[in-house]
C-alpha cells in the first residue's frame, strides 16, 4: 500500500483508494477541477464547495478548472465562479472547446471555415485558433465541430451537421459525455446530439473527440496549466478519472454529481480513482490508509470490508453511519479486488443499505 506524499503514480490495476499523509492540497500544487457536478450543478455552487476551494487556494494550490462542457467562453465561465464567490479569471479555465479547436487547426489550414453546432465557446475557442465559424453545411466548410449547445440548441442546426457530414466533411466533437447534470436532474448531454448526427447518417462516420478522457485534453490543459503535480479532481469516472488515468496522474472522486458509490464500486480499473471523498472537502484533508488484511478483507478507519457468497460485507459500528466514507473506501478495496479475481462486481445491496446509500 502506498500512502502518498505527493509523488504521483500510475493507477493501473488499483485495488484499492490511497492514503495520503497530508492534506492534498499539499501533496498536489494544482487541481484540475472539472465543474458540473464538482464546483457548481444548475449555476448554484455545489455545498462547500466554495469554502473548500478559498481553503485550498489560501494554502497555496493553483486552481484550474477543466470542463468537458463547450458551452460558455473561458471569460463567462470565470465570471460565473467569481459570482459564486470562487474567484477565477479566464486563464485558470480550460474547455473541450479549446481543445477540439486545437486539434481542428493542427489538421486544417489558417482561416479555414468550420461549420459550428453549438454555442459561443465553440466559437471562441475557433477564433483564437485563427479559424472562421460559419452556420451552414452550404458555407463550403472544411470541418465541422459539435459542442454542448444548451438544453434549447434547434433541431435545425443538428440537421446543417448531417447535410455536411453526410458529405465527407471530416466531423469533429468537443466530448461525448451523454448526460450532463443540472439543478432539475440530469439531463442529455453532447454525446446525446452527436448520437442524433450519428443516426442522421446511417453511422457511417465518426467524429475525431477532443474531450476527457482523451489525449487532446490532456494536452490542453497541461500547456495552458504548466502544472507538474496535477490532481484531477472529477464526478464521472468515464470522463474525469479514466482521462487522469489516461494521462498517469492521479485522481480525487466527489460523489456531488454524477457517480454514486454503487457504480464506484463496480469501477472498471481505468475508471478507479486514487482517493475518494464525499466533497470537496477532501482537498484539505489528508486520507486515510485503506489496509488489506490475511483473510481477504479491506480495513479503513473503524471498518471493515470482505466479499463472502458473492455479496460485500460491511462491519463496523453499530448503528450505521460514523465516518461513511472510511466505509466506502474499504469497500472499493473489498469490490475492486474481488472483480479483478473473479471477473465480476460483488452484489453491493446490503452493505450499502447499512449506509443509507
Amino acid at each position: 500500500m502506498t500512502v502518498r506524499d505527493g509523488r504521483g503514480q500510475r493507477s493501473a490495476g488499483r485495488k484499492r483508494p490511497d492514503g495520503s499523509a497530508v492534506p492534498l492540497s499539499e501533496a498536489y500544487d494544482t487541481a484540475l477541477l472539472d465543474l458540473d457536478g464538482v464546483v457548481y450543478a444548475g449555476g448554484e455552487a455545489v455545498p462547500y464547495a466554495v469554502e473548500a476551494l478559498a481553503a485550498a487556494r489560501a494554502g497555496g494550490m493553483h486552481l484550474a478548472y477543466v470542463t468537458n462542457n463547450a458551452l460558455r467562453t473561458p471569460d463567462g465561465v470565470a465570471e460565473h465562479l467569481t459570482e459564486l464567490g470562487v474567484p477565477a479569471e479566464a486563464g485558470d479555465v480550460i474547455t473541450s472547446a479549446q481543445a477540439v479547436a486545437r486539434l481542428i487547426a493542427d489538421e486544417v489550414p489558417p482561416g479555414a471555415r468550420v461549420l459550428v453546432v453549438g454555442g459561443e465557446g465553440l466559437r471562441v475557442a475557433l477564433r483564437e485558433r485563427g479559424l472562421v465559424p460559419v452556420e451552414s453545411a452550404d458555407d463550403e466548410p472544411v470541418a465541422v465541430v459539435q459542442g454542448y449547445g444548451g438544453p434549447d440548441m434547434p433541431w435545425a442546426r443538428f440537421a446543417e451537421a448531417a447535410y455536411a457530414v453526410g458529405r465527407g466533411v471530416p466531423w469533429y466533437a468537443s466530448n461525448t459525455d451523454l448526460t450532463i447534470p443540472g439543478a432539475r436532474g440530469i439531463g442529455p448531454g453532447n454525446g446525446a446530439a452527436v448520437e442524433v448526427v450519428r443516426i442522421a447518417t446511417g453511422g457511417r462516420a465518426e467524429p475525431k473527440v477532443a474531450g476527457k478522457p482523451l489525449p487532446p485534453m490532456h494536452r490542453e490543459t497541461v500547456l495552458r496549466t504548466g502544472a507538474r503535480r496535477p490532481l484531477v479532481v472529477g464526478d464521472r469516472l468515464d470522463t474525469d478519472i479514466e482521462g487522469a488515468f489516461n494521462g498517469g496522474v492521479d485522481s480525487l472522486l466527489v460523489l456531488t454529481g454524477v457517480t454514486d458509490v454503487a457504480q464506484l464500486l463496480r469501477a472498471v480499473p481505468e475508471h478507479r480513482p486514487t482517493y475518494v471523498d464525499r466533497d470537496l472537502r477532501g482537498l484539505l484533508e489528508g486520507q486515510p490508509e485503506v489496509v488489506a488484511d490475511a483473510e481477504g478483507g479491506f480495513a479503513c478507519g473503524d471498518w471493515r470490508a470482505s466479499v463472502s457468497g458473492g455479496a460485500l460485507v460491511l462491519d463496523g459500528p453499530d448503528g450505521g453511519a460514523e465516518r461513511p466514507m472510511d466505509a466506502v473506501r474499504a469497500l472499493c478495496g473489498a469490490a475492486w479486488s474481488a472483480a479483478d479475481a473473479d471477473g465480476g462486481a460483488p452484489d453491493a445491496e446490503k452493505a450499502l443499505g447499512r449506509l443509507g446509500m
